[in-house]
C-alpha cells in the first residue's frame, strides 16, 4: 500500500526517488503505520525535496488515503501498543478518549488498499463510489514531456565560455585578468498534445481521460483536442482550475459527445490547422482512442506518418487493448499503427501512470510497450 502511495506520488509529479522511498519505509516502521498522522509526517519530511512537492503531497494523500475533515494533526503518543483495525469507516481525529487504547487517527490500512486495487481496475466498469475516488486520483496528476535543449543560454559554472560576459568583465576590470565566463543551453521540456476520442465507443472512458487532460494541462506545456465527428480544441476550458467545472466547459464547447468517429479527416484537420504550423513540431502527440474509424482508413494511414514526420514521438493509449486476446485489427488501428513509436494500454489509472512514464521518456519504468509490427486491418473489427 506505501509502495502505491508513492507510484501516486511520482505520476502526480513529486521526485519520490528510491533513497527517498526507503527513508519513508524505515521512518513508517519506526513510528506507527496504522496511524494516519504518522505516516503522513513521515512522507512529508522524507518524499517532498522543495516547496513545489507540498502541494502535490497533500493532494495525492488526500485521494489516496480518504479526505480529512482537518489538516493532519501532529503525532499524539499513546500509552498502550498500536494495533492495525482494518476497517472501511472513518474514524475522528484527536487523542484517545479514557481507557480507550487504540492510537488516534482514522485506519489507513483499508483506505488505502481500497486505492491501490482501484488502480488497476477498468475505468469503464466502475461504480459511482469508485468514480469519484478515481478522479480526487486523476486530479494530482502530472503529465510532462521529455526535455529538449533550447536555443536560450543561461550562465553557469560549467559549459562553454561566454565570450561576451568575458569581454565585459574584463572592461569592467580595466584589462586585469578575470575568470572566464561561461554559458550553458536551457533544458526545456516538450510540448504534449492529447487528442482525446469522444466518440460512442469511448464513453466509458471518456470522463476518465479528460480529467486525466485537465491535470496535464494545470501541469505544463500541454494542448488537448477532442476527436469524434469534429475536431475541437479545449485547452481553455481544461485550465480552470476546479476539475468539475472545467469538465462543465468542455461538455458545453463539444458538440459531437457519442458521435461517430472520423480519425483520418480529424487528424488532418489538426495538422492542417495547429500541426503543421508549430504546435505539433517536436511535439510528443499522444492520441487516446480505441481506433474505430468509420472513413478510410488509408487516408489516416497518410496523415499518421504526416503526424509522425512532424513530432518528436507518437503515442497512441487504447483502452481496448488490455483485454484478453486483444489483436489491433480495427481498420483505424491497424492503418495507424506503423506510425506509432509506443503503443499502451489507457484502460485504468496505473496505465496512465505508465503512459505519463512513456511521455517523460521513462521507458524501462513505463512497462511493457507493444512493439509496433504491420498487421492485416480488418474493417469494423475490435479484437481477435
Amino acid at each position: 500500500m506505501l509502495l502505491g502511495f508513492v507510484r501516486a506520488l511520482r505520476a502526480a509529479g513529486v521526485d519520490a526517488s528510491s533513497e527517498r522511498l526507503y527513508a519513508f519505509l524505515r521512518a513508517v516502521s519506526a513510528l506507527r503505520p496504522g496511524v494516519r498522522a504518522d505516516v503522513y509526517w513521515a512522507g512529508r519530511a522524507t518524499l517532498c525535496g522543495g516547496h513545489d512537492d507540498l502541494e502535490r503531497y497533500e493532494r495525492v494523500f488526500a485521494a489516496y488515503f480518504g479526505p480529512s475533515g482537518e489538516p493532519a494533526p501532529r503525532p499524539v503518543r499513546a500509552t498502550a501498543p498500536p494495533r492495525l483495525r482494518l476497517v472501511g469507516r472513518q474514524a475522528p481525529y484527536g487523542p484517545p478518549a479514557p481507557g480507550e487504547g487504540e492510537p488516534p487517527g482514522p485506519p489507513v490500512a483499508a483506505l488505502a488498499s481500497s486505492a491501490e486495487v482501484l488502480r488497476h481496475r477498468d475505468m469503464g466498469e466502475l461504480d459511482a463510489a469508485e468514480r469519484a475516488q478515481l478522479r480526487r486520483l486523476l486530479a494530482a496528476f502530472a503529465l510532462h514531456g521529455q526535455t529538449r535543449r533550447s536555443a536560450r543560454r543561461r550562465p553557469a559554472r560549467r559549459g562553454e565560455v561566454d565570450p561576451r560576459r568575458t569581454v565585459r568583465e574584463l572592461l569592467r576590470r580595466g584589462g586585469e585578468p578575470a575568470r572566464l565566463r561561461r554559458h550553458t543551453r536551457v533544458q526545456r521540456p516538450r510540448r504534449v498534445v492529447l487528442l482525446v476520442d469522444v466518440s460512442g465507443s469511448m464513453a466509458p472512458y471518456a470522463d476518465a481521460l479528460l480529467r486525466f487532460a485537465h491535470a496535464a494541462v494545470r501541469a505544463g506545456r500541454t494542448e488537448v483536442f477532442t476527436i469524434g465527428t469534429r475536431l475541437t480544441r479545449v485547452t481553455r476550458e481544461l485550465s480552470h482550475r476546479d476539475p468539475d467545472l472545467a469538465m462543465a466547459a468542455v461538455a458545453a464547447a463539444v458538440p459531437d459527445w457519442r458521435g461517430g468517429t472520423r480519425l483520418g479527416e480529424l487528424v488532418r484537420e489538426f495538422l492542417n490547422r495547429w500541426g503543421q504550423r508549430g504546435m505539433a513540431r517536436g511535439a510528443i502527440v499522444v492520441l487516446l482512442s480505441d481506433g474505430w474509424e468509420r472513413g478510410d482508413p488509408e487516408l489516416l494511414g497518410q496523415q499518421m506518418r504526416r503526424l509522425h514526420a512532424l513530432a518528436h514521438q507518437v503515442v497512441w493509449a487504447n483502452p481496448r487493448k488490455a483485454r484478453p486476446g486483444y489483436a489491433p485489427l480495427a481498420a483505424g488501428m491497424a492503418a495507424a499503427l506503423p506510425s506509432v513509436d509506443a503503443f499502451v494500454e489507457g484502460h485504468s489509472l496505473a496505465a496512465l501512470e505508465r503512459l505519463a512514464a512513456v511521455v517523460r521518456g521513462a521507458r524501462a519504468g513505463a512497462g511493457p510497450v507493444v512493439p509496433v509490427v504491420p498487421v492485416v486491418p480488418v474493417r469494423g473489427a475490435d479484437g481477435a
